[in-house]
Parts: structure tokens; C-alpha cells; sequence
């Protein structure tokens, strides 16, 4: 009953919050409703009982990305037109019965993601001797990473430090040379 009713909400917020993001005029809106998605995937991870992949996706994604992406666009100011006929730029109407509705269910499934991603952890793994399908994936994702993939592991990392080193060298202030 409880993963049927995660699996439901998940992929209703999952659903709903693509669609939304598609249809959104707003850029900000755009990226609540992403943040919405992604927390639907988390619930989908977890339904399945992949608890690493959903601890990550809420770390990772919702809590890095979303967050990134807003604060790039309240500093860069958005998109320029929530400007009235004043000069003044509009806000955003908050707590309306809209907004009140998606933060509930956020927040309902965003505690059913957490109950699950718990449960799975403290469930007792000396009573099955056998590996079941939703068993916590943390310890077998270490296992692997640290033995059978270690190579896709390392080339990984260096990937990502390549791709570091190329976002500071492209954003580096240019000299102009006066000759």
C-alpha cells in the first residue's frame, strides 16, 4: 500500500511537473516545476528500492542544479519582461490555493521519499540470506565502483576534471593585447 501510493505520487509529480515545465512562460516557474520533476524521480527511485539513486537525485539534482539554475537567474535578472507599466519589476503572486496545493504534495511526497529511503536502510539484512529486489543498493554501488568498475571510475574523475578545467579556462577574463 505504501509503495503503491509513493509510486502513484512520484509519478504524478514526476508527470506533472515535465509537462509544466514545458508549458511554463516563466522562467522561474520553469525551474519550481523541474525541481518538482526531479523529486518525483527521487519517489520513483525509491519505490524500487534503488535508495543510493534517490538520495542522489534529491542531493545532486534537486539540491545542486535547481539551486544553481535559480540563483543564475535571479542574478542575471531572469528574462526582462515582469516589468509593468511603472518601471517596477512584478512579483510573483505567493500563496494562492495554487501554490499551496503543489507545496503540499511536495511536501507529502518529499516525507514519503524520506520514510522509504530510511525504512530500506534500517531494514535488518541478517535475517535474508538471500538478496532481495528492493535490498539497500548502497553497499553493492561501492562494491562494484571500488572493484569490477574502478577503471569507468577513474576515467570518470578525469572527465570531470577535464570538464572543470575547460569551464575556467573559457571564463577567464581575455587581455587585450595594445601592440
Amino acid at each position: 500500500m505504501f509503495t503503491n501510493t509513493l509510486f502513484l505520487l512520484s509519478a504524478a509529480l514526476t508527470l506533472g511537473g515535465a509537462i509544466a515545465v514545458v508549458y511554463s512562460q516563466n522562467l522561474m516557474h520553469a525551474c519550481i516545476y523541474l525541481l518538482a520533476s526531479f523529486f518525483g524521480v527521487a519517489g520513483l527511485y525509491a519505490c524500487i528500492g534503488a535508495d543510493f539513486l534517490a538520495a542522489t537525485q534529491l542531493v545532486v539534482y534537486a539540491g545542486g542544479v535547481v539551486i544553481l539554475m535559480l540563483f543564475a537567474i535571479m542574478l542575471t535578472g531572469g528574462t526582462g519582461n515582469n516589468i509593468n507599466r511603472y518601471g517596477l519589476e512584478k512579483i510573483a503572486a505567493m500563496g494562492n490555493k495554487k501554490t499551496y496545493f503543489f507545496a503540499g504534495i511536495t511536501a507529502i511526497l518529499a516525507s514519503l521519499i524520506v520514510l522509504k529511503i530510511i525504512a530500506n536502510v534500517l531494514k535488518d539484512q541478517s535475517t535474508t540470506a538471500v538478496i532481495t529486489a528492493n535490498a539497500p543498493t548502497v553497499e553493492r554501488i561501492g562494491t562494484l565502483l571500488a572493484t569490477d568498475h574502478i577503471l569507468a571510475f577513474e576515467i570518470s574523475s578525469v572527465m570531470l576534471l577535464g570538464a572543470l578545467i575547460g569551464a575556467a579556462v573559457i571564463s577567464r577574463p581575455r587581455k587585450e593585447r595594445h601592440d
